[in-house]
């Protein structure tokens, strides 16, 4: 391979990793925000945490279709709309004159999520053929992401403190458009395309609004709305199971290792998602920290989480995936089980910081070794669907949880014995997920 080519390949990787960079910035990045939206707006805790988790219900949604639009109607021409997207609901959501129009602008950067992403990987895969190169190149891809969390976390208590809530969003906008710009010219243009299978709309639809649903009956405490959000995932699964070209052929949950994996990623992704909102608001409400001071206060927890992501291969390789994935879940539940234990007047550095150490390291090792496990002896034909279903579990998973913990446990509410049951509840669904993949390892 000339250098040129290996230079062209580079530019790209770097182009299609900026944007996932920004992409998981915006997951993280307005947790240390929400109090002074909040404090905008005058509005509560159930309702603020749709500014969280609408654009991760949205996006985990959506993978799954943005997947199958990229294989039909091109790679390079779904990045550059999920990209032209992303960048609109940003300068949508900075300059939200209400919270209504703020939460439906973090929709459609979901939305912008669930076309880009998928995309950006499948050039990813088609630029990298070889396995060795194209696990590295992924390998960048991840670690780049995963970074953007660890970011979002630190720039946003400094924006909200020096600048605006709203510059948040809008250091998205120029980004996103320097992005746009350089596409064109680092990745070819798609080739000509047939018409392809039908794709399973009804199954979008439905895998969408079942969750948004489920979360607005557990934050509302509106019974019928939780059960018709149950309702929509249970058709999901007829819709699914009669369907020509299905979102996600049943199939695939036949397979024990990935169906059990899939299955313990929910509430360790909702105990993530946990920790990131609620310690904020503890941090911000009850320790009384200004927004910088928060988002330093996370430093620990940073340098926790990118410690267990370098170390994680070695561990799955010295003790195997399944007792890696355990080993990930019970530090999380020991994290979290400390921070059940917040005191109404605490501290942060006795209190709160070595349960989010516990927290991001169990993260680090668990959920990658669920990922390994969830991708468990995939061949060419089901490769993209068994990401596809392990990134949207993630994504879902953490906004439904999330929606549980802030509506069942707190209330809407952000007392010290609210924080307390919420963290509990969190800690014993990662315990139970422990059990799970420790019985099934058992009966392998």
């Amino acid at each position: 391979m000339n250098t040129h080519v290996r230079d062209r390949r580079t530019l790209t990787l770097a182009l299609l990793s900026l944007l996932q960079f920004l992409i998981a910035i915006d997951v993280t990045v307005v947790n240390v925000a929400v109090p002074s939206i909040g404090a905008h707006f005058g509005t509560g805790t159930g309702t603020l945490s749709w500014v969280v988790t609408g654009y991760t219900l949205i996006g985990g949604g959506l993978l799954l279709l943005g997947g199958r639009l990229t294989d039909l109607l091109g790679r390079r021409r779904m990045f550059l709309l999920g990209a032209a997207l992303f960048a609109a609901a940003s300068l949508a959501a900075g300059l939200a004159p209400n919270l209504e129009t703020l939460i439906a602008a973090r929709f459609a950067q979901g939305a912008g999520e669930a076309l880009a992403s998928p995309a950006a990987m499948s050039l990813i895969a088609l630029l990298f053929p070889g396995p060795g190169e194209r696990a590295k190149a992924l390998g960048i891809w991840g670690a780049i992401s995963a970074s953007g969390l660890v970011v979002g976390v630190l720039l946003s208590g400094a924006i909200v403190q020096l600048l605006d809530w709203r510059w948040i969003f809008g250091i998205n906008v120029p980004l996103t458009a320097a992005v746009l710009l350089a596409t064109p010219a680092l990745v070819r243009p798609d080739g000509p395309r047939g018409g392809g299978p039908r794709l399973d709309l009804p199954g979008a639809a439905l895998l969408t609004a079942g969750p948004l649903l489920l979360v607005f009956g557990v934050l509302r405490h509106s019974v019928p709305a939780a059960l018709a959000g149950c309702l929509l995932l249970g058709a999901f699964v007829l819709v699914e199971r009669r369907a020509k070209n299905p979102l996600v052929p049943l199939s695939f949950f036949a397979h024990r290792t990935r169906a059990v994996a899939n299955a313990a990623t929910v509430p360790l992704s909702a105990g993530l998602s946990g920790t990131f909102f609620l310690a904020t608001l503890y941090l911000q409400d009850v320790l009384e920290l200004t927004p910088i001071q928060a988002g330093l206060a996370y430093l620990p927890f940073c340098a926790a989480l990118l410690a267990a992501v370098a170390l994680v291969g070695r561990i799955i390789a010295a003790i195997g995936t399944a007792y890696a994935s355990v080993t990930g879940l019970l530090l999380t539940a020991a994290g979290l089980g400390w921070l059940a234990r917040l005191p109404d007047h605490g501290s942060l550095w006795t209190d709160v910081v070595p349960g989010m150490i516990g927290v991001a390291a169990g993260m680090g090792i668990g959920l990658v070794a669920l990922q390994n496990a969830a991708l468990s002896d995939v061949t060419e034909a089901d490769a993209g669907t068994a990401s596809g279903v392990q990134r949207s579990v993630d994504q879902l998973g953490g906004s439904l949880g999330l929606a549980v913990l802030v509506g069942g446990a707190l209330g809407g509410t952000a007392q010290g014995a609210d924080f307390r049951a919420a963290f509990t509840w969190a800690a014993l669904g990662v315990l139970v997920a422990a059990a799970g993949v420790l019985l099934a390892l058992r009966k392998k």
